[in-house]
């Protein structure tokens, strides 16, 4: 062997030893699958827990996201995407995941609120000055009115929406099964289109100003006022609608294998912290605690809702009743 090549050789395992004696340094990182109108909830408060972390630990941490409909998340994380953590917008998403071993079954369990943090209502958009007096749920299903939301299988704020007005139908004088469908497919009728989730439905309403009124979360409304002004519509408090519920959860398989679940752990108890809460409120969602909630009352007026659970008897009931195939969604979708 020539001394030229004996010296480079020995220059990389001198190199190797050098670099296996380094400790690494490379920052931690957590990937939050979250729904399509999540965006600017986790924008704020990826920062507020970046240097939360930093304090506690003296550890920098990367946060990554994701953010689609909320079905297509859950089916991603399913068919492999690593999250350590699921921040949805219903519980039927969470329980796909229970379903595939990802999750554990008693998830709401762990967190305050059934793992739900800050919770919402459904709202009518709608133009400003209200043209078409849009008040209340019966004005929805009126002959010429043009109705946008998500697509009710595969988003959960299409099956909200969807629910909310089966909800309201049923707790009518005389309402019942038949006649909630027979109203919510009158709604979905005067439904041109089904967006691919919140955010794409309120580009179709705002942007591509189509349909008189838009279904969507009451934290929606107010960031669409912040990228569009207040004067571009009005929202319209029904006389009854649902409450929504946004379950977090511990993505098992995947923390163990990264060995992120103390990250993951604080990175969602924290969401029931002050700060949380604050930006919880501070991004139209109703906060859980009840000082908070009441320091932003101006801006959730009051209004009557009705759960899932009291309603529908919970999600693992109302989910294949309505948005499973063959269930009532397809009934009325494929006699529309």
């Amino acid at each position: 062997m020539s001394r030229l090549i004996r010296d480079f050789l020995l220059g990389l395992v001198v190199a190797g030893a050098v670099a296996a004696s380094v400790p690494a340094f490379a920052e931690s990182s957590l990937l939050n699958v979250s729904y399509d109108v999540a965006r600017d909830f986790y924008k704020d408060y990826n920062p507020m827990f970046q240097k939360h972390w930093k304090a506690k630990t003296g550890e920098a941490v990367e946060l990554k996201q994701s953010h689609a409909g909320s079905s297509k998340q859950v089916r991603a994380v399913a068919d492999g995407l690593e999250a350590d953590v699921v921040t949805m917008n219903q519980a039927s998403d969470v329980d796909f995941l229970v379903e595939k071993g990802l999750v554990i079954k008693d998830y709401a369990k762990k967190f305050p609120n059934n793992a739900s943090p800050y919770t919402s209502t459904m709202v009518f958009i709608v133009r400003k000055g209200n043209p078409k007096a849009l008040q209340d749920w019966p004005d929805l299903v009126k002959p010429g009115v043009q109705v946008i939301l998500p697509h009710p299988k595969s988003t959960g704020n299409g099956r909200y929406s969807y629910l909310a007005a089966w909800g309201f139908a049923l707790k009518q004088p005389g309402g019942n099964d038949k006649t909630a469908q027979e109203f919510v497919s009158k709604l979905l009728r005067n439904a041109p289109l089904f967006a691919a989730g919140g955010r794409d439905a309120t580009t179709t309403f705002m942007q591509r100003k189509i349909g008189d009124v838009l279904i969507s979360f009451e934290s929606e409304a107010e960031l669409i006022a912040k990228e569009f002004g207040k004067g571009e519509f009005d929202v319209v408090y029904p006389s009854l609608s649902i409450l929504t519920e946004f379950p977090v959860a511990i993505v098992e398989k995947v923390v163990d294998k990264r060995g992120t679940r103390k990250l993951a752990q604080e990175y969602l108890d924290y969401l029931w912290s002050k700060e949380g809460q604050e930006n919880a409120a501070q991004n139209y969602l109703r906060p859980r605690d009840a000082e908070l909630l009441k320091k932003f009352a101006a801006q959730f007026p009051a209004i009557k809702t009705f759960t899932v659970d009291e309603v529908f008897g919970g999600w693992p009931k109302a989910y294949p009743a309505h948005f499973k195939d063959g269930g009532t969604f397809d009934q009325i979708y494929q006699s529309k």
